[in-house]
């Protein structure tokens, strides 16, 4: 495997130098860069902050979030609840002390979003209206618009952007983390528009990139999803963690687009019912929650449904409330039904299963540190073990402004440290062998799509993993040298790196837990099985070198 994906001399590059550099612009990037910018503005710490964004500063999975945010806000709640929650959707593989700071932390960092200008649903009394959604014991979800949280998050926080010291750098694809030796010196990315590689030297850099949902045929992410992040990371020498752990939400609409059209969780949460394709309500045989159970339980079941009655769909219904009652709740749902000739007042909708959130990552600690030097991760993008095997519902915008300021935190100390500090040499002249572009990118791409979803998706077995595991490592050694100085190009090594390692994962854990569903092993094992697998690249192996390290918690 090539330690680079582009290939240059990153001395001979134009340069930019930041203090700060912030890949990715999702909620934990975009929160990392105004708590920067405002910490700069109060003279606690000095520095410039750039962010570089693949796409347009909004586009990304937040933009998409529906749900809302998971916080003990009110009397009746507690972080304790919400701790319990949290560990128990998990399955025993929560990092209780990451879980303990996420609950405990959430709701100032909620509060501290309202007061910078975010604005969630409220009762006429003036209290913010709250939700309930699978796995939860108790109403804690906030939300904005009904069902467009995620819009009004990124509204807010690109506005406030806007008014502050940041240096954005759009349609800037981030190839490579920059190191020497133990420690990350930043970046290097090509602007999509003129071509044009370029170096960004950082004494702090924090991923922020997202997960990795497009490797999947059906997900909800949206394309730019392709966890550049967690590729470019293990590239360059980071721990990667629990990539078995990848979450399927149980419905989305079932129509033919790409990417899928999620129905929040919350849907289910206002007594919305899944009945199977000749009307059968069958949840109550799988989880006392019934429709709110966890969601690994919720897909397996609408899985299980499907082959049973020979069906590509279940039916979600939400005919029990009128159609007022629905426009104002869910009026993003309702519009996109609509558009589908489809009425949530009058009949079910088809809803399936699809790729949804990584809860495996970039191994960080409670600040956001990897095992490089200058680089941090948060978000989705990160395992800091909040979620273990299966995240609770909404905890994941949550995730991103807790750890994402515990992050900047870190950051800061960091580069106030190095201020005055050499910086280290540029690597000079790394592998330049050419690259011919020969291979279909397209059909490649798709193929990869096709065995994730297959062979590494809801249900997995030793067989299909295997399969999965021969395919990818072919496909890779294709397209490895020959997939070009293309965005198609540099996405798929990307992906195929990432499909390689979860496969990997997915292969060695021999139990079922949380979000991981192995037929062949269909029982959860805490005696064999009560840790984490860590993956780092290794010089010598074609893949990785593989540890173990015992959940305490």
């Amino acid at each position: 495997m090539s330690r680079y994906l582009v290939q240059a001399d990153f001395a001979a590059l134009p340069t930019d130098t930041f203090d700060f550099l912030i890949i990715g612009s999702g909620v934990g990037g975009l929160w990392c860069a105004v708590e920067l910018a405002m910490r700069v503005e109060r003279g606690e710490v000095a520095g410039r902050i750039a962010v570089v964004t693949k796409d347009r500063l909004a586009e990304g999975s937040t933009l998409y979030a529906q749900g809302g945010i998971a916080a003990a806000l009110y009397p009746g709640d507690s972080p304790a609840d919400h701790l319990a929650d949290t560990l128990d959707a998990g399955a025993g593989l929560c990092d209780r002390s990451a879980a303990s700071v996420l609950v405990t932390e959430g709701p100032r960092r909620v509060r501290e979003l309202v007061a910078r200008g975010a604005q969630f649903d409220r009762d006429e009394s003036g209290q913010l209206l709250l939700a309930r959604e699978g796995a939860h014991g108790i109403k804690r979800i906030v939300r904005a618009q009904g069902d467009a949280t995620g819009k009004e998050i990124a509204r807010t926080l690109v506005e406030q952007a806007g008014t502050l010291p940041i240096h954005v750098f759009e349609r800037c694809f981030t190839l490579d983390l920059l190191t020497a030796g133990n420690e990350c010196l930043g970046a290097v990315g090509r602007d999509l528009d003129s071509g044009e590689l370029r170096v960004f030297r950082s004494r702090a850099t924090i991923l922020t990139t997202g997960g990795l949902g497009q490797l999947f045929k059906v997900t909800t992410n949206p394309p730019v999803v392709t966890g550049d992040g967690m590729a470019m990371a293990f590239r360059a020498g980071a721990r990667l963690r629990d990539m078995e752990f990848v979450q399927f939400h149980p419905t989305a609409l079932a129509r033919p687009r790409s990417p899928k059209f999620l129905i929040t969780e919350a849907a289910r949460g206002e007594g919305a019912v899944l009945r199977n394709a000749v009307g059968e309500r069958f949840m109550l045989r799988y989880h006392e929650l019934a429709e709110l159970g966890p969601r690994d339980v919720v897909s397996r079941a609408i899985v299980a449904e499907m082959r049973l009655t020979r069906s590509d769909h279940v039916l979600l219904d939400l005919t029990a409330q009128t159609r007022e009652a629905l426009q104002r709740r869910f009026p993003c749902i309702y519009a996109t039904c609509a558009s589908e000739g489809l009425d949530l007042s009058t009949q079910p909708i088809p809803v399936s299963p699809a790729a949804h959130y990584m809860m495996g990552g970039v191994e960080t600690g409670l600040e956001g540190h990897t095992n490089l030097h200058g680089l941090y991760a948060c978000g989705e993008v990160a395992c800091v073990g909040v979620h273990g095997a299966n995240r609770l519902a909404s905890n994941s915008l949550l995730e991103g402004l807790v750890f994402g300021t515990r992050t900047v935190t870190a950051a800061a100390r960091r580069a106030r440290k190095l201020q005055n500090a050499l910086a280290p040499t540029l690597p000079v002249n790394p592998d330049m062998s050419e690259q011919s572009s020969s291979v279909d990118l397209h059909s490649a791409r798709e193929l990869l799509r096709e065995v994730m979803w297959e062979r590494v998706g809801i249900i997995r077995a030793a067989a299909g993993l295997s399969e999965a595991r021969r395919a990818l490592d072919e496909l890779f050694h294709v397209v490895q040298h020959s997939a070009g100085e293309t965005v198609a190009g540099y996405e798929l090594v990307n992906m195929l790196t990432l499909g390689r390692l979860v496969a990997q994962s997915a292969w060695l854990r021999q139990e079922s837990r949380g979000a991981h569903w192995r037929e062949d092993f269909p029982q959860r094992d805490d005696a064999h099985w009560k840790h984490h697998l860590i993956l780092t690249r290794s010089e010598d192996e074609d893949l990785a070198q593989v540890s173990q390290i015992q959940n305490k918690s």
